[in-house]
């Protein structure tokens, strides 16, 4: 069965998330839940931070949500979802929940309530091994409140809290590394995924709730309005960042890392940021030191990552090449 018609057969008629929530146009993140909730076949119960989600799917007296759901604070999303899973273990034992049918517990928050806020409490769970999802959708900024920067804001964004001008190019510092952090942990799994690349991220679901243990899922997705993009572009701008290295595709077993994807021809990296008003100003001449500076950081880290590798790549890859060959600048 291809795997569309199995995330359709695990809906079961009804639609996780439905429409009429007040998502943006253009904006990734509610593909980014169904894809989740559908490849889980099991019961699910969702732990979902303070965020742009949270608020556009349950404006009062209204939800968006069929599936159980829980609204906490940006903070403590994963000390929650802990509880919830630390509860049915309880109850488990006093014979209260069937033996033979686990309930995933799945986060969904955004990079606010996951790099920065909710990161004290994410890595407690981890370091503390409670079997749980936890799936970053990660638009790089605090988009519910006014575009403000984040630890995942990229170098040179502008936000209004980083806004570029003659005396700054945007945010000063590099974002964080999350995927990496997570990996820090030792847990059983982790990976990277993109809102449009749905069947990469389905499988990787599908392999991190079968994990013994806490799995985290970091998944790129946009916003229109903090990336400054037209909702139409939404495949383009996302799509973008994974084939110009900006956002690889990988997963990491066991502390074993293996490359998910690798973009038949590279995009350069200043024809990905001309697609987005945060980086606007990058294009003034002036400030092709400043464009040369990123490629030079996306192409080391990229190098970094396939030297982790090794030859752990899918199936269906062969190995890049070193020499990041270049698609005809757009």
């Amino acid at each position: 069965m291809s795997r569309l018609k199995t995330l359709v057969r695990n809906q079961n008629g009804i639609q996780p998330l439905r429409g009429g929530h007040s998502l943006c146009q253009g904006c990734g993140v509610p593909m980014v839940v169904r894809t989740v909730l559908s490849t889980i076949k099991q019961p699910t119960v969702v732990v979902n931070a303070t965020g742009c989600l949270e608020v556009a799917t349950t404006r009062f007296p209204t939800t968006a949500w069929n599936v159980p759901w829980l609204h906490v604070a940006f903070e403590n999303a994963a000390a929650v979802a802990s509880g919830v899973e630390s509860a049915q273990r309880a109850l488990r034992r006093r014979h209260a929940l069937p033996a033979g049918e686990d309930v995933a517990v799945v986060v969904f928050a955004g990079d606010g309530g996951t790099y920065d806020i909710g990161l004290q409490a994410l890595s407690g769970a981890l370091e503390r091994g409670h079997r749980f999802l936890f799936v970053c959708y990660d638009n790089e900024a605090y988009m519910n409140t006014g575009v403000q920067r984040s630890g995942a804001t990229p170098f040179a964004a502008s936000t209004t809290t980083s806004p570029a001008g003659r005396e700054s190019w945007g945010k000063a510092q590099q974002r964080k590394d999350m995927t990496a952090i997570a990996v820090a942990h030792h847990i059983p799994y982790v990976a990277q995924a993109a809102a449009t690349h749905w069947h990469d991220l389905s499988v990787k679901v599908e392999r991190a709730v079968a994990a013994n243990g806490p799995a985290f899922l970091n998944v790129l997705t946009d916003c229109p309005v903090g990336w400054g993009h037209e909702p139409r572009l939404f495949a383009q701008v996302i799509g973008g960042a994974v084939d110009c290295l900006f956002w690889p595709l990988y997963e990491v077993v066991e502390g074993r890392y293996q490359l998910t994807y690798a973009p038949p021809s590279v995009l350069q990296v200043a024809d990905w940021l001309a697609l987005q008003g945060r980086f606007a100003h990058l294009l003034e001449p002036e400030n092709e030191p400043v464009v040369a500076r990123i490629q030079e950081q996306i192409e080391g880290d990229w190098l970094a990552l396939l030297d982790r590798c090794g030859d752990r790549l899918a199936p269906s890859l062969t190995r890049p090449s070193n020499s990041l060959p270049r698609a005809a600048p757009a």
